[in-house]
């Protein structure tokens, strides 16, 4: 044991050093907020210039009430108007009138064009041509603010009064709150469990991907320069693969933690946890299980390989099966009790990633949660038992992989 002790902190001390893991233990955290914040912030963004909307009002009853509902509801920070309304002429010609707003449109002497039909107080449909229809602000404000003046004029024409409709229809907000089995409540919302969940689904994505690269790339890399025969000269193929396995296992501790601390100072930051201790450490349970079964799994693919190219190979295959959870996360979270979720929790390539996904939205029962941890207990045993019998007798392999079929030989061999 005590030369894989020596093995793993070799491993440990020489990854940790690298460029790559330094890169990869400060960017992935950075480029997870960013890719969950960014989007939004840029979403949100205000418009700093007025922006030009060309209308063709066939009605003749819209352009001035939506004009001025516009000018009052959006302004800019100078003051002056979001949007402008620009009248495109319309002489009884549609056709005619779209040309030169498509015109005005492709010289961007406008943003778009809003145009509204003839029967608009019975019709339901308005059309908005641009080069840019994926504004979705600017497409919902116009919608909106359309409906508001269409909905006014109908309630008039009934002899209704708007004002005392819109007393009726007052917004109401929704606050969500969280129970735990044990009857304890929680302030949360859909952003919130959304967030967590995906976050711990993806970082032990992140997690697994990344260091079993390493893993399999440490294996090229020494049966390349001939560094495994020197290792193998001094301690045994099964001391060897435990130090590799307990050396990256700390380096992907290393990186939990590390997350985790910078995860929970932005939390802190910007509002509360939005997971309990409890959840946290079950979840780290699975993290530690999922690791060591996907070790081994990367090891009894890793070990026979010889080329760059098939280091690709074997990452790309056990890349397909971890995302196979992410394509769910949203089903999931919308019922993370259902069918589909059970059996992805029960099956072991799946199990942490989905348990991960799960715990946060609504912990699962105690049964499962104990099945589920001894599925992965017994798989990973079992994983770590072929991949020391891979191991040991492919590891010196160059040359041609050996097939499924041969590595099922080496497997069932005493």
């Amino acid at each position: 044991m005590n030369k894989s002790w020596m093995v793993a902190r070799w491993e440990y001390i020489e990854k940790i050093k690298s460029k790559a893991f330094i890169i990869s233990l400060i960017l992935t955290p950075l480029l997870m907020v960013g890719m969950g914040v960014v989007p939004s912030l840029l979403a949100l963004k205000e418009d700093s210039d007025s922006r030009v909307i060309g209308i063709i009002d066939q009605s003749g009853q819209l352009i001035n009430e939506l004009n001025e509902l516009l000018a009052e509801k959006y302004t800019l920070k100078n003051g002056k108007p979001n949007y402008v309304l620009l009248p495109i002429t319309f002489s009884g010609d549609i056709e005619s009138s779209k040309k030169e707003a498509d015109r005005m449109i492709i010289k961007e002497e406008i943003e778009g064009c809003l145009i509204i039909g003839r029967n608009i107080l019975t019709d339901t449909l308005i059309e908005y041509r641009s080069q840019n229809v994926g504004n979705i602000k600017l497409t919902e404000r116009m919608n909106r603010a359309v409906r508001d003046i269409v909905t006014e004029k109908k309630l008039k024409a009934e002899g209704l009064d708007p004002n005392l409709i819109k007393k009726f229809f007052t917004p109401i907000e929704l606050k969500g709150i969280k129970l735990s089995k044990d009857g304890k409540e929680e302030e949360a919302g859909f952003e919130s469990i959304f967030f967590t969940a995906y976050g711990f689904m993806m970082m032990m994505f992140i997690l697994v991907l990344t260091s079993g690269q390493m893993l399999v790339r440490s294996m090229l890399e020494e049966k390349s320069n001939r560094v495994v025969e020197v290792l193998m000269s001094s301690c045994s193929p099964s001391e060897l693969m435990a130090g590799k396995i307990i050396g990256l296992s700390g380096l992907g501790l290393t990186q939990i933690v590390l997350w985790a601390i910078f995860g929970a100072v932005l939390s802190l930051k910007f509002g509360s946890l939005p997971i309990t201790l409890s959840h946290s450490l079950l979840t780290f349970v699975y993290f530690i299980l999922g690791y060591v079964f996907y070790s081994a799994v990367f090891v009894t693919l890793g070990a026979p390989i010889s080329t760059e190219q098939e280091a690709q190979q074997v990452t790309s295959y056990i890349t397909m099966i971890l995302i196979m959870p992410i394509m769910f996360a949203f089903a999931v979270l919308q019922n993370p009790n259902s069918m589909l979720a059970k059996i992805l929790s029960f099956f072991p390539l799946t199990t942490p990633t989905m348990m991960a996904l799960r715990i946060p939205i609504q912990t699962p029962d105690t049964w499962e949660l104990i099945v589920t941890m001894i599925i992965m207990v017994l798989s990973s045993v079992g994983m770590m038992w072929i991949a020391g019998k891979i191991f040991r007798t492919t590891i010196l392999l160059t040359g041609k992989r050996p097939s499924l079929m041969e590595l099922i030989q080496i497997v069932r061999a005493k």
